[in-house]
């Protein structure tokens, strides 16, 4: 993915030198989420990461990997909270969007998750499915992205 220009910000893909800057702007991380900084070294050094970046650094960033049923999916994606509000996330999700490679991208939110839901439905996602059982009382809501462009569209 090239570095795509999105008017005060920058979309690209992060290199993994990044990952102790991640980890800063990653509230679960910052509150300490023993696994999350683990994980966000691992995603960086396989190169799932695509990052938002503007004057004052790192603003976001989204993981796409692709071991849900061959599938795209969106396993992660965060906004600083200094830059919510600002379409940060909406055009990461685009971004993985038009560049996921394979025929359909899912991704997950818990049922209390409001924000992530009115993210998900602004940025022209459907919801697909629900899932009981992996946050006990909290149900997962998978969704399925409507608006891809990515290669696999091509025709």
């Amino acid at each position: 993915m090239d570095a795509v220009d999105r008017g005060d910000f920058v979309v690209r893909r992060a290199s993994e030198s990044e990952s102790d800057a991640l980890v800063g702007i990653d509230s679960v991380a910052v509150e300490g989420d023993g696994e999350r900084p683990a994980s966000i070294r691992r995603w960086c050094r396989q190169g799932l990461v695509v990052v938002a970046e503007g004057d004052s650094g790192l603003l976001g960033y989204c993981v796409v990997e692709y071991t849900f049923f061959e599938q795209g999916f969106v396993t992660m994606l965060m906004v600083a909270s200094s830059a919510r509000g600002r379409g940060v996330g909406h055009r990461l999700l685009d971004a993985v969007a038009a560049s996921c490679t394979t025929p359909k991208l899912f991704t997950s939110t818990n049922v209390s998750n409001q924000p992530m839901q009115r993210l998900l439905q602004r940025a022209g996602w459907s919801p697909v499915g629900l899932l009981h059982g992996l946050d006990e009382g909290d149900p997962e809501l998978f969704y399925l992205c409507r608006r891809q462009i990515g290669p696999s569209h091509a025709g």
